[in-house]
């Protein structure tokens, strides 16, 4: 086992072998200029700041040999997944399914709807396209997950409050331990993180625990984080 000592709200002991690192929607659409996230007038810049500590983790957790998972919000061309509730929100100047400067927006195949070229996927790593906020609605990711005998979920990607949390709220409902890395999410709106981390941590980790990458870091190398 290893073990995250200054997690919050205490410890956080895993097993590499039976841990998947899962990385929620880092796709261009939603972190580059230009894209969806964009469009509806917010600040990727936020987003783009935590690539480089996402990146050193995916780094090392593929060295370690751990499985890795990567999402993407997606649609079908036709937009038969995507319930009306979800495309008819509000007056943005683009809706999903829309031509945007990336292609249509969100929808599988596109070019803003891919992963960002820092965290792409190599051969081996899951991809899973998934239709709702949470990573295991309709996609299947559970049923894979309990074949190759994952127990635990460490979470990074965007956007905290939405499909971060939503996913991890799906996998503690299902059974995993879940650890959101602090600095490995982020948000349009700084305070929906910072409420983010503090919702998933309370009353003693009623959804998980979370830490600094450094620490995972630290721990992976073999060193008392």
């Amino acid at each position: 086992m290893t073990t995250i000592e200054d997690a919050q709200p205490f410890a956080f002991r895993f097993d590499p072998a039976h841990t998947a690192l899962v990385i929620i929607d880092m796709q261009r659409d939603f972190i580059e200029p230009g894209g969806f996230g964009e469009t509806l007038g917010n600040d990727v810049s936020l987003l783009e700041a935590i690539v480089p500590a996402c990146r050193s983790v995916l780094l090392a957790w593929r060295a370690a040999g751990g499985l890795v998972v990567h999402t993407r919000e997606s649609h079908a061309a036709d937009l038969s997944d995507c319930p009306p509730a979800k495309l008819n929100r509000g007056e943005p100047r683009l809706r999903i399914g829309d031509a945007g400067p990336m292609g249509r927006i969100l929808i599988a195949g596109e070019p803003g709807n891919q992963i960002i070229r820092a965290l792409a996927p190599v051969p081996g790593e899951w991809v899973i396209d998934k239709p709702g906020k949470g990573a295991f609605y309709a996609t299947g990711l559970h049923e894979r997950l309990q074949i190759r005998g994952v127990r635990q979920l460490i979470f990074m990607g965007v956007t905290a409050e939405v499909c971060v949390q939503t996913s991890m709220r799906e996998a503690n409902d299902r059974g995993y331990d879940c650890l959101l890395l602090e600095d490995c999410t982020e948000s349009y709106f700084p305070a929906f993180k910072a409420a983010t981390l503090e919702m998933v941590r309370a009353q003693g980790g009623i959804v998980g625990w979370t830490a600094g990458s450094e620490s995972l870091l630290t721990a992976l190398a073999g060193g008392t984080s």
